[in-house]
């Protein structure tokens, strides 16, 4: 299926995430925060869509890297640099901006499945196992005034996480927020501040 976003389209597959809501509004805080040819990660990148919005509109030099086998070949087949990895783990360098869109939602053992598409969803009992692991190490991949653009829910605990990040040296700014049906989600930008 092919997904027509902007100027761009991209391919997707059954076993990928689908551009939805979460990914539209990230695109859009990561293009309006993006300068000149920086260094950019996507994290979790899914299809692609928002790294090749990033490739297309903006001069930054983009990779994603995502666990699942057939998100990094969505993402391939769209034209961007990916890695396949666990998070940070196959990341080496440091990186002007790493975006995430995390796996958020709240969910027990018993919700849990055993397909790609969970592992793109299932956040933990309270929606932010995922957030933690990435957060112990995104810093250590920032170059020096680098930042995090990230998802987050109202499911989540936004105060939760940014309360966390606050405890880790960051900056934190709320860049945009949408309202839906059942749960707000807000973009968040962390700036690492390096300790002189």
């Amino acid at each position: 299926m092919n997904i027509h976003y902007k100027n761009i389209t991209i391919k997707t597959t059954p076993s990928v995430y689908e551009p939805s809501e979460d990914s539209f509004l990230l695109a859009e805080a990561a293009l309006s925060e993006i300068k000149d040819s920086e260094r950019i990660l996507e994290v979790g990148c899914g299809s692609g869509i928002i790294s090749a919005l990033i490739k297309t509109n903006t001069k930054a030099k983009i990779v994603g890297i995502d666990i699942n086998p057939y998100a990094a070949a969505c993402t391939k087949e769209n034209d961007i640099d990916v890695i396949r990895g666990d998070l940070l783990n196959a990341i080496k360098g440091k990186f002007d901006m790493i975006i995430f869109n995390p796996p958020y939602l709240p969910t027990a053992k018993e919700e849990s499945t055993e397909d790609w598409i969970n592992v793109a969803l299932d956040g933990g009992y309270d929606g932010r196992r995922i957030i933690w692991r990435f957060l112990e190490d995104a810093g250590n991949h920032l170059a020096e005034n680098g930042r995090i653009l990230m998802l987050v829910s109202s499911l989540t605990g936004i105060e939760e996480i940014k309360s966390k990040m606050r405890a880790m040296n960051y900056a934190i700014e709320d860049l945009i927020q949408e309202r839906f049906m059942f749960e707000q989600l807000t973009v968040i930008k962390g700036t690492k501040i390096h300790a002189p």
